[in-house]
C-alpha cells in the first residue's frame, strides 16, 4: 500500500493538527518514507508528531520549488533525518520576489539561498532530469513548457526590483504508478497543471492518470486556461482531484461542479491509500 499524509496545508482537521500556508506531504511506499516539502516550518514537526510521521525515519527529502511556504520546514527537516538525500532542482537556491511596485517581497529563505543544506556530508541530489527518488516514486524533474495558456500564476520575479520575471523552472512534482493509475502529487505547479500532467504520461510512459493532489496556482488562471484546465482533467480520467494550498476558491468551486465524485478535501491530516503495482 501506498499512503500519502498532507503533513502542512493552510487548513487543518483534527485535533491538536495547526494549518499554515504552505504544503508538507509524508509519502509511504511498502519500503521507504520520503517528505515532500516542509510548510513554512511552523506547523511541520507537531503535526508529523500527531499524524505517525516520523521525520527521522525518512529515505529522502524532496523540493518542488524555492518558495519559503515550501521549504521554510527543511533546516528541522534535516535536523530530524540528518542521513537523508536531499532532491533539489539546481535553480531552487535563486533569490526570489513576489509583488507590484514597492510592494515586493522576498518569497526565499536564507538557508536555502545561501545553500546551508550543503553541510555535514549531506548527499544533496540537485537534477533537471526526470529520477526515481526511492523504488517507485519518481521526481518530474524540470517541466516543459509546452502550451500558451499556462503562466506560472503570479507576480513572480528573481530580484527585489521586480524586473527580471522569475520563470520558476525550479518546479517539479512527484508521482507513482499504482494500480489505479498514476498518482500525481503537487507543490504549486507552477509549470501549469496540465504542462505537468502530460510530461508525467511523457516521462512514465502511462496514459491513465487516477488522482492529482496538491497546489494548482489557478487563483489568477483565465477563463480559456480554466477550461482547457477541466477538459484536460476530463480527458485524462482523473478520479481522485484534491486541491488546496494556492488553488484558489474560485478553481476549487469550478472543480467541486465538474468533479463532485472526483473532488477530496485537501488539509493537514488529509490522508490517502492507494494499491502498489
Amino acid at each position: 500500500m501506498i499512503t500519502i499524509t498532507t503533513l502542512v496545508e493552510n487548513t487543518a482537521r483534527g485535533a491538536g493538527i495547526l494549518g499554515e500556508h504552505g504544503l508538507a506531504w509524508w509519502i509511504e511506499t511498502p519500503t521507504h518514507r520520503v517528505l515532500f516539502d516542509t510548510g513554512q516550518g511552523l506547523a511541520l514537526e507537531r503535526n508529523a508528531a500527531r499524524l505517525g510521521a516520523d521525520l527521522a525515519r525518512a529515505d529522502a527529502i524532496v523540493l518542488s520549488h524555492g518558495h519559503f511556504d515550501h521549504v521554510g520546514g527543511l533546516e528541522a527537516a534535516l535536523l530530524r533525518a540528518p542521513r537523508a538525500p536531499l532532491h533539489v532542482h539546481p535553480r531552487v537556491c535563486e533569490p526570489k520576489f513576489s509583488g507590484s511596485g514597492p510592494a515586493a517581497r522576498r518569497i526565499s529563505t536564507p538557508f536555502v539561498e545561501e545553500q546551508r543544506f550543503r553541510q555535514d556530508e549531506r548527499v544533496v541530489i540537485a537534477a533537471t532530469e526526470p529520477s526515481e527518488i526511492v523504488p517507485g516514486l519518481w521526481c518530474t524533474g524540470e517541466i516543459p513548457r509546452t502550451n500558451d495558456f499556462e503562466d506560472t500564476g503570479g507576480p513572480f520575479f528573481l530580484d527585489r526590483e521586480l524586473t527580471r520575471p522569475d520563470p520558476l523552472l525550479d518546479d517539479q512534482a512527484l508521482f507513482v504508478p499504482t494500480r489505479e493509475g498514476l498518482v500525481v502529487v503537487l507543490g504549486c505547479a507552477h509549470a501549469g497543471l496540465v504542462n505537468t500532467l502530460e510530461h508525467i504520461i511523457r516521462v512514465s510512459g502511462r496514459e491513465r492518470i487516477h488522482a492529482v493532489l496538491g497546489g494548482m496556482h489557478l487563483e489568477r488562471a483565465s477563463a480559456r486556461r480554466m477550461d482547457a484546465t477541466v477538459a484536460t482533467l476530463r480527458r485524462l480520467g482523473v478520479r481522485c482531484l484534491g486541491g488546496g494550498h494556492c488553488t484558489g476558491g474560485a478553481a476549487l468551486r469550478r472543480f467541486w461542479s465538474e468533479f463532485p465524485v472526483a473532488c477530496a478535501e485537501l488539509h493537514a491530516g488529509a490522508r490517502w491509500s492507494f494499491e502498489e503495482i
